[in-house]
């Protein structure tokens, strides 16, 4: 790579775990303050992230769409990968982060968007859940699909998390 182009950095969000959003939102801030181009590509579970609606909510077409949007909830909803604990512990995940001066999951989406990260969802995922790009903050830049998602990826590291 020519040292005069921009590094970067393409993550496939995947996973609505707690845990799992904090490392991608951490990488992708971190990476985005030290000038690399950042996208976050988010599919199936991992679309819960840019939900506007960041709790329980019955969003899709349909009513299987509408149960899966409610249960899937949003942000506010998302479980830890392990310990989860009927739903407690991303709550004291985020009271230990505080209480160690460490960026909330909030506060690091909130930096991803600040650094301007830039946000994909995923059409295929969308289509099948029966969402639309409505159902999601305006800091969206697209939906699209694999196809465009490496060729904004392409001349960078793809992680998957």
């Amino acid at each position: 790579m020519n040292t005069s182009e921009k590094k970067k950095l393409s993550i496939i969000s995947f996973s609505g775990d707690f845990d799992k959003l904090v490392a991608a939102f951490t990488l992708a801030s971190g990476s985005a303050a030290v000038n690399y181009e950042v996208n976050i590509f988010f599919t199936f579970w991992g679309l819960n992230a840019i939900k506007k609606k960041k709790g329980r909510s019955f969003i899709g077409k349909g009513a299987l769409a509408k149960t899966f949007g409610f249960l899937m909830g949003g942000v506010k909803n998302v479980p830890l990968s392990r310990f989860n604990f009927f739903g407690v512990s991303p709550k004291l995940m985020t009271f230990m982060m505080r209480k160690r001066n460490v960026a909330t999951l909030s506060e690091l989406i909130e930096a991803a968007i600040a650094l301007n990260v830039n946000l994909y969802a995923c059409e295929m995922s969308m289509h099948i859940l029966g969402i639309t790009k409505d159902d999601f903050i305006p800091e969206i830049k697209d939906v699209i699909g694999v196809a465009s998602f490496l060729q904004y990826s392409e001349g960078g590291d793809r992680i998957f998390i």
